[in-house]
């Protein structure tokens, strides 16, 4: 029996964020940009669609008067994270 694939997470891009909060806990705007190659326009789109689901926390803050953007991974972003990897186990039989 297949599990449901979490669509939130189906994304690409929304993956690829997620995958790296969950092994560096907490990440800025720019190392995210940076690692995930996205564009800053659409990475902002992903970026309020996992906080509003309660994946992530976003803290908007300033560094040397230039705004800095740091998203966290949640307690409940980490479960549906590893829920999302059990699902793609159960299709690949693993």
């Amino acid at each position: 029996m297949f599990k449901e694939l979490d669509p939130l997470l189906h994304s690409e891009l929304r993956l690829a964020v997620m995958s790296v909060l969950v092994s560096l806990k907490e990440a800025d705007f720019v190392y995210l940009q940076k690692q995930t190659a996205a564009t800053a326009g659409n990475l902002s789109i992903q970026l309020d669609k996992l906080s509003a689901a309660g994946y992530i926390k976003i803290k908007k803050t300033f560094k040397e008067k230039k705004p800095r953007t740091v998203c966290r991974i949640t307690p409940e972003g980490l479960a549906a994270f590893h829920n999302y990897i059990e699902a793609l186990k159960s299709y690949l039989g693993v």
